[in-house]
């Protein structure tokens, strides 16, 4: 590996790019971060302006430059990798001109059309090609939205790009995108790694609209300093990446807003029931399946801020590891927004459940904290049902910073997790690919032994297991009850 060089990741999230600059050897030596409005012209809706993501980056990508001139030793850039937000809607022109707004992921308007597209391509063909069941955030049914709804914006596509590759667009001029994140479009043949030609004919979207596919460590571009710019992945594949999880064995979990448990696999297997997501993973000729439930660091949020605005999450935390598992009886269901996985259910509800006059505040942030634990161990289970057998897990997120639920999560999945020294999630994978782009790294599993350590590991708590093997099965047989009364 070359002295004096540095690798850049730069993430295009929901609330702001993130770049950092990235040491041959994994350490960390410049960070820029640059934030931007979320637009919600109606309730359900969440758009942003694509030249907003491009502005960012430049602004990030110049401090980042800044950093490293006044650094000792000043380093040049050798590859730069992409990561961002999944399934977002970019629409240009013919003169590559931004037609509207991005339609994000988390927009929630395209209801009637995931049905018409479950019906046009049915069911199970749409399960067996792309891995997924239709779901408001992926990018098809915006498309069709579009053109049941906005016809004139409609009529003036001529190319379809997802949020990060906007932003590779601007920096080297290419139409590119990569495996990974062409996956959450549902126009894609996760199997083979290719735009689905019968998902694309049977929802009459012209080909030529796509941009090229390449694999996440590919070159894509250059830019006008002719670095190497890597074609890159979505923000959980390269997040994934990020934390050494590029084999089958390892899992990643995050407990972000919401909570992922995410498993590469060495060939295509889907769900027949799509409880799971499959998509194409970062690391060439790998796949992954990632189970997402919603409220996870949301579900402790929102207990902060309606029922303890002026505490920390230490001091709730610490309040919480007063009480026993099970909080004597105390459980929560965590399903504030709905769940994904493994119900694909927006109406489920949460709740709290065996409250009594013992209980306090404590009592019901360790209810919470027992609750998303569950959730997680949903998507463990529908995992291994696909045949993943799990060594340990990598934990990350802003969940990851408490001990106590890093404890808790590892009792109820009944893994060790591990924590990594870096902790910048989908930047760094980002980065980590820009070093693939850059050949300063021979392959993913060498970029991961040269950058990706682990600096600790909680154990299982043996004397927790047991009553939480319990409490699972109580939290399984909640959600049937909490359903609608008109779907009861």
């Amino acid at each position: 590996m070359t002295e004096g060089q540095v690798l850049v990741g730069i993430d295009v999230g929901t609330t702001g790019v993130k770049a950092i600059a990235v040491s041959t050897s994994g350490d960390v030596v410049g960070r820029a971060e640059v934030g931007y409005e979320l637009q919600t012209p109606r309730p359900g809706w969440a758009e942003q302006d694509p030249e907003d993501w491009w502005q960012a980056s430049e602004l990030a990508l110049a401090s980042l430059e800044t950093q490293l001139e006044e650094s000792a030793g000043a380093a040049a850039i050798a590859g730069i990798g992409l990561s961002g937000q999944m399934h977002g809607l970019v629409c240009l022109d013919e003169k590559l001109a931004i037609i509207r707004p991005a339609i994000l992921w988390n927009d929630q308007r395209t209801g009637e059309e995931c049905a018409e597209i479950e019906r046009l391509v049915g069911l199970e063909q749409l399960i067996e090609l792309t891995g997924n069941r239709a779901l408001p955030g992926f990018t098809a049914p915006k498309l069709l939205w579009l053109r049941r709804h906005e016809l004139d914006s409609y009529a003036r596509i001529r190319h379809v790009l997802l949020p990060k590759d906007y932003v590779r667009l601007r920096l080297t001029g290419e139409l590119a995108i990569d495996a990974a994140d062409a996956s959450g479009t549902l126009l894609f043949d996760v199997a083979r790694r290719a735009w689905s030609e019968r998902v694309l004919e049977a929802l009459e979207i012209p080909l030529e609209w796509l941009p090229k596919v390449l694999e996440s460590p590919q070159v894509s571009g250059l830019t006008l300093a002719g670095v190497p710019v890597a074609a890159g992945a979505g923000d959980q594949q390269a997040g994934a990446l990020g934390v050494g999880v590029v084999r089958p064995g390892p899992l990643s979990v995050v407990l972000g807003t919401s909570g992922v448990v995410f498993a590469a696999l060495d060939r295509y297997k889907h769900d027949p029931e799509a409880r799971v997501h499959v998509f194409c993973h970062a690391v060439p000729g790998t796949w992954e399946a990632m189970g997402v439930m919603l409220s996870a660091g949301g579900s402790l949020r929102w207990l902060r801020d309606t029922l303890a605005s002026g505490a920390g999450y230490e001091q709730l935390t610490a309040e919480a590891a007063q009480w026993q598992p099970g909080a004597e009886g105390l459980l929560f269901l965590p399903y504030l927004q709905g769940e994904r996985t493994p119900h694909a259910d927006p109406n489920a509800r949460g709740a709290f459940c065996g409250l009594s006059l013992v209980h306090d505040r404590g009592a019901l942030v360790r209810a919470v904290l027992e609750g998303v634990a569950f959730g997680l161990r949903d998507s463990l289970e529908l995992l291994r049902e696909l045949g993943v057998e799990p060594e340990s897990a990598r934990a990350s997120g802003g969940g990851a910073r408490s001990r106590l639920w890093l404890e808790i999560v590892a009792s109820v999945l009944g893994l060790p997790l591990e924590l990594t020294a870096v902790e910048e999630g989908a930047a760094y994978g980002a980065a980590l690919l820009g070093g693939l782009a850059a050949e300063i790294f021979p392959s993913a599993e060498e970029a991961v032994r040269a950058c990706v350590r682990v600096r600790d590991r909680i154990e299982p708590n043996g004397d927790w297991q047991e009553y939480y093997e319990r409490g699972y099965s109580r939290f399984q047989a909640l959600y049937p009850a909490l359903r609608p009364l008109e779907e009861s």
